[in-house]
Order: structure tokens, then sequence, then C-alpha cells
């Protein structure tokens, strides 16, 4: 097995950087599931970025796959999965997610963000199977989106998300509860027309977190479209708010003209979200205590030192990043925003990029006319992402040769109904 520390030291980055932030990327993502007879581990987002993050106690756990899977060697691995896929033919799509390692993104028919992905596997007729080289949430919004007698598989259902986790669905109904004790019913148009509140949740959230927008008249969105979300959100009601990622939400509504003493954080440990009541009231965005671990790595130090390294050098970051970050680059925006910015680059240009290392490292190796760094010294990626091994695609596409449907992500019907509506909305506003 090629250990994702080998890989990643081919990873552009500053002479002398430390290698890895967790030793235990050298290991296979497995040593972290169940163990046969033995009670399920405490959940664990595994070595990366996000281990640090407290994982909730229902974060699923994946229950160990058979040894073959785990032990055989590389080229066995690809060879299997190649088999599998031509054996299933035009029944399966395999999708893979740009924060992917090479040696999963290489089998995947589409490669994309989480919805673009989740839209680019309708495009299949005869698809009886999506596997979704991604993470939970990314398998439910296919499931949504996908026929009913389309089956949706995650190859590890370990592989969650620590940003989506940090709003679940109680919580976030807490929030909603304790908001209309100060501003009185959420549910009631103001003079203006206006609700008191409406809650928009990013892409990067549960399925139950989707309908609960669907159904207080909310909406979803991307990191692409979110201002055009918020915008559509202001027009309707007199705040917004805005989970699970408070960087997406502070950016976008900074961009707009949204004061920072108008956009108040919501701590969901704490009465009132730890905010007086008149900064509610006052608000235009009430922000979500969560982030995403892979780009809050990011500072503006990381910037200012890339920029000393090469002054022609142009600094693209992720939204999910920091306003301090944000603001010292050059341009900020979703996954394919930077990979528009640095295609359409002519050659000789030089970026310094903020976002999940594979993707950087993939940038690099796709366009080597160009000299093209991630933001980060210490190669980190997102803990979750890493989960997903070619070990685990070759288990379930042979599974599915023999019929079986192992690791299927399902959304509940009266979930979907209203989670379907939110999408629907945001489609509406940015098709």
């Amino acid at each position: 097995m090629v250990s994702i520390a080998v890989q990643l030291d081919r990873t552009p980055r500053p002479p002398g950087a430390r290698s890895s932030c967790d030793d235990r990327l050298a290991g296979g993502p497995w040593a972290l599931d169940a163990l046969p007879g033995l009670p399920a581990p405490l959940p664990e987002y595994g070595p990366g970025s996000s281990a640090a993050d407290p994982a909730p106690a229902a974060t699923p756990v994946q229950a160990v796959i058979p040894a073959e899977y785990r032990t055989a060697p590389p080229e066995q691995l690809r060879a299997r999965i190649r088999a599998a896929k031509a054996a299933l033919g035009e029944r399966v799509v395999v999708l893979g997610h740009h924060y992917q390692r090479d040696e999963v993104v290489e089998h995947a028919d589409f490669v994309g963000d989480s919805f673009l992905l989740a839209r680019q596997s309708q495009t299949r007729d005869a698809a009886e199977h999506v596997v979704f080289c991604g993470v939970h949430f990314m398998a439910e919004t296919a499931d949504l989106l996908s026929r009913p007698e389309v089956s949706v598989v995650l190859p590890n259902l370990a592989a969650g998300c620590s940003m989506a986790d940090m709003a679940d669905l109680d919580s976030v109904t807490a929030c909603w509860e304790q908001l209309a004790g100060v501003l009185g019913p959420l549910d009631q148009p103001g003079p203006d027309g206006r609700l008191p509140v409406v809650p928009v949740t990013y892409m990067n959230s549960s399925a139950a977190l989707k309908a609960f927008c669907g159904e207080r008249g909310g909406i979803v969105c991307t990191s692409s479209n979110a201002a055009a979300v918020l915008a559509w959100a202001f027009e309707r009601g007199q705040r917004v708010l805005f989970f699970p990622d408070q960087h997406l939400g502070r950016n976008t509504a900074s961009a707009m003209g949204v004061p920072a003493g108008a956009m108040p954080v919501w701590d969901p440990r704490k009465p009132l979200g730890g905010n007086q009541a008149g900064a509610l009231a006052d608000a235009r965005v009430v922000l979500w205590r969560g982030w995403c671990s892979v780009h809050t790595r990011f500072t503006p130090a990381q910037v200012a030192a890339a920029r000393a390294a090469d002054p022609a050098v142009r600094v693209v970051v992720h939204p999910e990043c920091p306003q301090e970050v944000v603001d010292a680059a050059d341009d900020a925006g979703s996954t394919e925003h930077i990979l528009r910015v640095v295609s359409s680059a002519p050659p000789g240009s030089s970026f310094a990029i903020g976002t999940e290392v594979n993707m950087v490292r993939r940038l690099a190796d796709a366009h080597p006319d160009k000299t093209i760094t991630c933001l980060d010294p210490v190669v980190c990626p997102c803990s979750t992402m890493y989960r997903i091994h070619p070990g685990y695609l070759a288990w379930v596409l042979e599974a599915l040769v023999r019929g079986e449907v192992v690791n299927r992500v399902r959304v509940d019907d009266a979930v979907a109904a209203s989670a379907r509506v939110a999408l629907e909305r945001m489609l509406a506003v940015h098709p």
C-alpha cells in the first residue's frame, strides 16, 4: 500500500516544512474502524486536520472490511476496481470530490465539488448505483436528487464532516426557539412583509438541517452562490440565521456591506448563543459557531510569507477561510472558482492556494507551466476525506457486482421532501 504520507511528500511547499500534521497518516484509515467482536471505538474523525475536533457520539462508525481489501497492494486494488467498474458498466457512476486522494479520483467518472457532483450523477440515466467518494452529507444530497430506485453508496460510513457535525437538528431547533423568545413568533412577517429570521444552511450540512430550512421559509447555499442566496434571504427576512460555517457567512455578508457589528456569533453551548438580546435584535446575520478545520489552518502570516517568497504570487483562497485571510488574499472563491482562475492564467503564473492539499497538488500536477503551492506549509489533508481509500472503493464495487448493496445512504422520505424544498429554492435563485 502506498501511504498517504509518501503521496503528500510530492506536494509543493516551502523548504524545511514538516511533511505531515499527523504521523498516523502513514497508516490505513481502517486502523480506526470497529474491531470484530469488540464494542465500537469512540467516534474519531481520524488523522488529519479534523483530528482535534470533538466528534459527536452519533458519528457513524465503519465496520472493519475484509482483510483482503486492507492488505492488497495498490496495483491489485487498482485492477480490482477497474474490473468491477467494467463488469457494472453503465449501471454504476463513481463520483470523486476534489479533496480525495489521487488513487481514488483516478476511478471517478466525475470530479467536482459536492453539489456539482450530485447533479452530474443524474446525467447517467442507466445508473442504478451512485458511489460517492466524498463525505456523508454529500451522499445524502445525491440521494435527495436521485431517482428513488437509485442506491447511493458511501465507501466508508465514517467519512463524515466535522463542520457539518457542528450543527445538529436539536441545537439549531433550540437556537430557533431562543430567537423566537427574543424576536417574537418567527413565522409572522413584520410591517415590511419580511419574516423576523430566514434560515440559510450551507450545503455542508445534514439533510435534516436542509429540511429544517425548507419547513421555515429557508434555503440552501453553496460557496459559489452564497451571495445570491443571501440576497434572496434578505428580501424575505429582516435577519438571516446562517449555519454551520461562520466564515463563509461572514465573508459573504461582509462583501455585501453588512458590518461586523451586525453579525453576532451563536455559540450553541451558551444561552442566547452567548449574546445579549439587543445584539440579536439588531443583527442582520446570526452566524453559527462552526468552521472547516482545513480552511481555518490558513493565516494572514502565511499569505505574507508567500508574498515575501514571490512578490508576483497570486494568493487565492476558499471563502471558508477566516475573514482576515480572505481580506489578505488576492481572490477568494469556491473550489470550482479556484480551478477556473488557475486554468485560465497564462503560463509562468505563480499561485499560493488556500484550500485542501490534495486539490492543490493535483492543480500543480495538471499545470506544470505554472508555479502552484499550498499556502499552508504543513501538509494536513481533510481527516474525513482521508477515510475514503481504494480498499473501501474496491469493497463496495465488488459487492455491487455480486448484487449486494453495502453502505447505502438513504434519507427518510419525510425529511427528503422538506430538504428538496430548500434545494429547489436555491436552484430557482441560482441554477
